[in-house]
């Protein structure tokens, strides 16, 4: 294990106060989907209430190609997030995942803040775990413990290694570290994915993730919360705290991602995450090449409300959004928005 535990359990309380209250999102570099805009076509020839947004991610029937990103866990005010997420999740067919529950394992006691299933009880639900942290100890058997402890269906392994850098208890091994991811995808009986944590995954990474037996990646882009900026916040060395706005804008656009990772891996499945706030940019995504788009801090503060409601609103606004831009291009569901040929590139 681990020999950075007793941090772990703060360290999560820190970072939601700090993403709820300072500021986190990345300077001088976008998600790149305002790039893009869509064809409109004024004679959709398809009716507005026969839009479908359904779609299956992980065998399991989805009502839209959204998902709430894995954000926290391991602390109380996390259990009441995490509830929110997953009865809102829930009532809208969404998929969700849970924030990294190493904090689980080091910590038992806090366990219960990622027991949510029984909130979510059809979703697909992801269960998190920083990759890196099979260079620490951690192995399948602990995946196995915590896919039994979430009930999750999927493992999330994110890549996070430049957040790593800036963290007073980073733990900064990368080497040799898709060797053992490619064990862990070859050993647990679950599916394995991989993700960033918005600094974005190129082609060639997800090619090589495909490779290995991951059996989706979520190139979690640039363009919204970076995790730098985070840890900046936290820092209590002046060089590494000066250092982080040399990095301000560091990362690979989300929408730079999601093309370089189809056009090298055709048949991967994909999700899009990083920055994204709206519908639209859910569809921008969808026809430039995902699968499935994701929704982080935009959902965060309205998940620390006391009832999932507030949740619950910002989901609908956005699958409203995402289904008035497929009605806008006549696309009357999932597939035909993802091979969309009125998306185009303003900067041609």
């Amino acid at each position: 294990m681990s020999q950075n535990q007793k941090p772990t359990k703060k360290r999560k309380a820190e970072h939601i106060e700090i993403v709820l209250h300072r500021e986190v999102t990345g300077r001088g570099i976008t998600t790149g989907l305002e790039r893009y805009r869509f064809r409109h076509e004024a004679l959709p020839e398809i009716n507005f209430k026969d839009i479908s947004l359904s779609t299956a991610f992980l065998g399991k029937p989805m009502k839209a190609p959204l998902l709430i990103s894995s954000m926290t866990g391991g602390t109380k005010a996390a259990f009441q997030i995490n509830k929110n997420l997953a009865q809102a999740a829930e009532k809208h067919g969404w998929a969700m995942g849970l924030g990294s529950v190493r904090t689980a394992i080091e910590h038992p006691e806090t366990a219960c803040t990622f027991q949510v299933r029984k909130y979510a009880p059809h979703i697909p639900l992801l269960a998190n775990l920083g990759a890196v942290q099979l260079q620490y100890g951690y192995d399948v058997d602990d995946c196995r413990r915590i896919i039994e402890l979430t009930e999750a269906d999927a493992l999330v392994l994110h890549l996070n290694a430049m957040q790593e850098v800036f963290q007073p208890e980073g733990n900064t091994r990368f080497a040799h570290l898709l060797a053992k991811i490619e064990e862990v995808c070859r050993t647990l009986e679950v599916p394995v994915g991989v993700k960033e944590v918005g600094m974005g995954i190129h082609g060639d990474l997800a090619k090589r993730l495909f490779d290995a037996g991951v059996q989706f990646v979520d190139v979690a882009g640039a363009g919204g919360t970076s995790w730098i900026m985070v840890e900046k916040h936290r820092s209590r060395d002046p060089i590494l705290t000066a250092a982080a706005e040399a990095f301000a804008d560091w990362g690979l656009p989300t929408a730079d991602c999601i093309r370089e990772a189809r056009q090298k891996a055709p048949n991967g499945y994909l999700i899009a995450s990083g920055g994204l706030s709206t519908g639209v940019e859910a569809a921008k995504a969808i026809a430039l090449g995902a699968d499935l788009t994701g929704f982080g801090r935009t959902l965060l503060r309205a998940a620390t409300d006391l009832t999932p409601a507030a949740i619950s609103r910002q989901l609908q606004r956005i699958e409203a959004e995402l289904r008035i831009a497929m009605f806008g291009i006549g696309a009357a569901d999932v597939p035909t928005l993802k091979g969309t040929d009125r998306i185009f590139r303003t900067d041609d």
